[in-house]
């Protein structure tokens, strides 16, 4: 083989190198580009569904408010109510009515933020509103009534025994009790549902009165 021969087979072979280092260089950049912006598309997704997910299942300060360990949905029922109250009635498949006539608080923890639990007893708390109709209903986590031997999930403000103060209170446990007593079963994780509903007396309450009547949750053992 002549010279020029080997000298144009070593450029070939050279430019060949040459070009599948350049080639292999813009596959890992286009690679890493690409990964780069999958990654970024996908927090961008995650943190959109987790978002709504959240706005749908816990609401926010927009949406709802809160007493306690009590949580109301502001716009419940209404006609004019936004998507996420909305959204959040259609996943449970409730129709509540509107908070123009109603209130209703639910509570998943007691008042020092613990998950209520059939395992422990309870004692609920709370006054006498005047001018409205009110009910205390247990639930467990998925918002199904605890079957029961008595066949009772609920006290509303005509079946509570009320102490001569106006002040009431009732038991959540498995076990029987005397008084206003809930039973719980083997329910596991609980749900309380507390309803106040405006008789028609015109007697509005001031701001902020009916979440401040909303009764403390009080784990009495486990």
């Amino acid at each position: 083989m002549s010279a020029i021969s080997a000298f144009r087979s070593l450029t070939s072979l050279n430019f060949m190198s040459f070009t599948l280092h350049r080639l292999k260089k813009r596959l890992a950049a286009l690679v890493s580009y690409t990964a780069d912006w999958a990654l970024f598309i996908g927090i961008v997704l995650l943190l959109g569904l987790g978002s709504s997910w959240y706005m749908v299942e816990k609401g926010s300060a927009l949406t709802t408010v809160t007493s306690g360990p009590w949580v109301s949905w502001t716009s419940a029922g209404r006609p004019d109510a936004d998507p996420y109250t909305r959204a959040h009635e259609a996943r449970l498949g409730i129709l509540p009515l509107s908070t123009e006539v109603s209130h209703t608080f639910i509570a998943r923890t007691d008042s020092e933020g613990r998950t209520l639990h059939s395992s422990c007893d309870y004692a609920v708390e709370g006054r006498e509103i005047a001018n409205f109709w009110w009910s205390l209903t247990v639930f467990d986590a998925d918002g199904r009534l605890i079957p029961n031997v008595l066949g009772r999930s609920t006290f509303t403000s005509d079946t509570m025994a009320i102490n001569p103060d106006g002040g009431y209170m009732a038991t959540l446990s498995r076990d029987a009790h005397t008084g206003n007593w809930l039973p719980t079963g083997g329910a596991g994780r609980l749900a309380l549902a507390f309803t106040v509903l405006d008789l028609g007396t015109r007697a509005v309450a001031q701001e902020g009165e009916i979440e401040r009547m909303a009764p403390t949750i009080t784990r009495k053992g486990c």
